[in-house]
């Protein structure tokens, strides 16, 4: 009896998902490093860098499902390059439409 409880928690351990919590800390930190990377660091606080890597990771995923690549099947480290990427593309295109430069202020 307690071998059939083991394999029913370990069959629903395999198909675990964090939720939203998970999403909201893996956007903060790639939208964090993104903001790092491209220069954009002094003007955003912790929400913008949440709200920046939630959007990228909606945009890099929209792009490879194009390509027809699932990132969701791939595990949190691809995830989280996805939201990375997305968000350096989504910081380019507000410094290029706003014409912001690093180190203006």
């Amino acid at each position: 009896m307690i071998v059939q409880y083991a394999d029913t928690v370990m069959l629903a351990s395999k198909n675990f998902s964090a939720g939203w919590f998970a999403w909201i800390i893996i956007g903060g930190l790639a939208g964090w490093i993104a903001s790092k990377i491209m220069g954009t660091d002094k003007q955003m606080g912790i929400f913008l860098n949440v709200i920046v890597g939630c959007i990228g990771g909606w945009i890099g995923g929209y792009i490879l499902r194009l390509f027809d690549v699932q990132t969701g099947a791939l595990g949190w480290i691809f995830t989280f390059l996805t939201a990375l990427v997305g968000a350096c593309l989504l910081l380019g295109v507000v410094k290029l439409f706003t014409g912001s430069k690093s180190g203006s202020k």
